[in-house]
């Protein structure tokens, strides 16, 4: 199987797998609207999951209101959880958060959160 049949297939799956609009996050990295996810204003305990794999991302203890309109976190459920790469895309600089499990884009990591990490994960609830 070359490389474009192996991405069509790997594309098939996720399609199937997700909503349009958890692929188009997920996939495609977009952007839901602020304060309209369904984890935003949600406060009880657990774990917050990949949307797309399943695996454990954030713990709802470090999940704090950081009044941006997306789901916060001070820190991943472990150092592994969340991948973070460079993103210059829109003309800006900022450090972009990926599911460690499957790639999946989560959202963005902003140096303006609380103690004790100092770090806001500002996460896509359809990731979640």
């Amino acid at each position: 199987m070359n490389d474009a049949t192996r991405q069509a297939h790997a594309d098939a799956h996720w399609r199937a797998q997700l909503s349009p609009e958890q692929y188009a996050v997920c996939r495609c990295s977009a952007t839901e609207a602020p304060f309209s996810g369904r984890w935003y204003q949600h406060h009880a305990d657990g774990t917050y999951v990949c949307v797309a794999c399943a695996a454990p991302l954030f713990d709802s203890t470090a999940k704090y209101d950081s009044g941006s309109g997306w789901p916060s976190f001070w820190q991943p459920i472990n150092p592994v959880a969340v991948i973070e790469h460079d993103d210059v895309s829109h003309g800006m600089r900022r450090v972009e958060a990926r599911c460690a499990g499957c790639g999946s884009h989560l959202g963005h990591v902003f140096p303006d959160g609380p103690p004790p990490t100092g770090l806001r994960y500002c996460i896509n609830s359809l990731a979640l």
